[in-house]
């Protein structure tokens, strides 16, 4: 399957009158074409404010991908054996597998790995919770990046950590379901 990928890499120090005090690189990749800009502009912004929150030191890069229900089945029957899209799918370069070696460089940044987002998903499940398509991206971006950060909720312990961290930083955002 082939993509047409429009490229937006939305880096602090690319942008004009913006500090460079943020803590994340963050290269988002529009694989749909239809991301409005001020949508970047929010999942940039409430990810940085995320990154604050969990204290996530300065030069750490990620990667927000956007794709069609169509590109994150793929992904998700490749990588995970299940052949249903999905929401959000995250890949984290930090998590070791059996038999793997960590790679530290000196003088490298931080990768936390890759974040990706259905938006078809999103504007689907924005309409069944009844809120908005910018709170449900907001919130699938958030739990993608906990993900990255080594949060789980495979078990009911483990899912009140996540949840609780989402709603947290979700709330101290301003970002809620009205």
């Amino acid at each position: 399957m082939e993509f047409s990928i429009h490229v937006l890499n939305i880096l602090s120090q690319n942008k004009p009158g913006r500090q460079n005090t943020l803590s994340l690189n963050i290269d988002f990749l529009d694989e749909t074409e239809k991301v409005k800009e001020s949508d970047i502009e929010l999942v940039e912004s409430l990810l940085q404010h995320a990154a604050k929150v969990e204290n996530i030191e300065d030069g750490t890069e990620i990667s927000i991908t956007f794709v069609t229900n169509e590109a994150i089945h793929e992904i998700n029957r490749e990588y995970r054996h299940k052949d249903a899209p999905t929401d959000v799918i995250s890949f984290a370069l930090e998590e070791i597998g059996e038999g793997e070696t960590p790679i530290i460089a000196e003088g490298m940044p931080r990768i936390l790995g890759d974040v990706i987002i259905s938006i078809d998903r999103t504007k689907e499940q924005a309409e069944e919770y009844g809120h908005s398509f910018e709170r449900e991206l907001g919130f699938l971006a958030v739990h993608g990046f906990l993900h990255l950060l080594g949060y789980d909720h495979m078990v009911p312990e483990d899912e009140k950590v996540m949840f609780g961290k989402q709603d947290e930083i979700l709330e101290s955002y301003g970002l809620t379901r009205d």
